[in-house]
């Protein structure tokens, strides 16, 4: 059997030398400042993106892959691997059409060529590298050989066991994003109030707690793990920053005085997750080893 092929929207953020490593094909979502219009990861950077956000005084807007494009992506594929099944991975349909985008994409392609596709598209239920950590699993097992069926076993499993908390620096965002009315984000500004938001079964966005500044809002993150894990000790953890590694570096520490930590993956909040997050935030991901 061929090789299955792993496709990615951008929003994983897989880091690129993992990507390029795996073969992994990541296709970019677009986000727009004004009339300047960027594709994800290829024509702004993370560094870029956030220096630009502080200074825009409307929140920049994204656009998902339209099925046209999804569809070109799979036809290049199949011409380029011949007899290689597909296996696309996706942010959470709770957040975006993306998904829809994707499956719509592999029926017009069946349509188009008149036979079934070996294409399974898969809705991750999550954002950032929370469905990034499965996109990398999905990519070392395949280059192990393994077959769709195992690749999609071992994605659930891993959906099941993951961990997640997304900590953000300001309301401000969010409130934009319409996350949060104004007058919570005015109130919670002025009372140093940082959420701690993690995503559900469904794969929506939910608040799990808050604490007032941000060294209460850290300790209460690494509770929150400690309670997840118990008894638990060996873990690998993702930390995605919005260009602030000093935190990321903090949680890693902190994490480490209660686990043994395996696998320890850096990378930035990408911009499309990063519009609604804003600067300062910090993404935590853990799973067993």
């Amino acid at each position: 059997m061929s090789q299955v092929v792993i496709v990615a929207d951008s929003t994983a953020d897989v880091p690129k030398s993992t990507a390029v490593e795996y073969g992994i094909q990541i296709v970019p979502m677009r986000l727009a400042f004004g009339e300047e219009s960027f594709l994800e990861g290829i024509d702004i950077t993370a560094e870029e993106f956030y220096d630009k956000l502080t200074k825009s005084r409307e929140l920049p807007k994204s656009s998902q892959t339209s099925p046209s494009q999804y569809a070109e992506v799979y036809r290049n594929l199949l011409e380029a691997n011949p007899g290689s099944p597909i296996v696309s991975i996706h942010i959470s349909s709770g957040m975006s059409g993306t998904y829809q985008s994707a499956l719509l994409a592999k029926t017009m392609l069946e349509e188009e060529m008149a036979t079934d596709l070996d294409i399974t598209v898969i809705d991750s239920l999550c954002a950032s590298y929370g469905f990034g950590l499965q996109v990398v699993e999905a990519a070392r097992l395949a280059r192990k050989g393994a077959s769709v069926e195992e690749i999609k076993s071992e994605l659930e499993r891993l959906g099941r066991s993951r961990r997640l908390y997304f900590l953000v620096d300001t309301l401000e965002y969010l409130q934009k994003g319409g996350r949060i009315g104004k007058a919570a984000a005015i109130l919670g500004t002025l009372l140093n109030i940082k959420p701690i938001l993690s995503v559900d079964q469904e794969g929506i966005i939910y608040a799990v707690d808050k604490a007032r500044g941000r060294k209460k809002a850290v300790s209460r993150v690494i509770e929150l793990f400690v309670n997840d894990f118990g008894n638990h000790k060996d873990l690998n953890v993702a930390v995605c920053d919005a260009v602030n590694p000093e935190l990321g570096q903090e949680f890693v520490a902190l994490l480490s005085q209660h686990f043994t930590l395996h696998e320890v993956v850096r990378t930035n909040i990408g911009a499309v997750v990063g519009s609604h997050t804003g600067p300062g935030a910090v993404a935590i991901f853990v799973w067993p080893a």
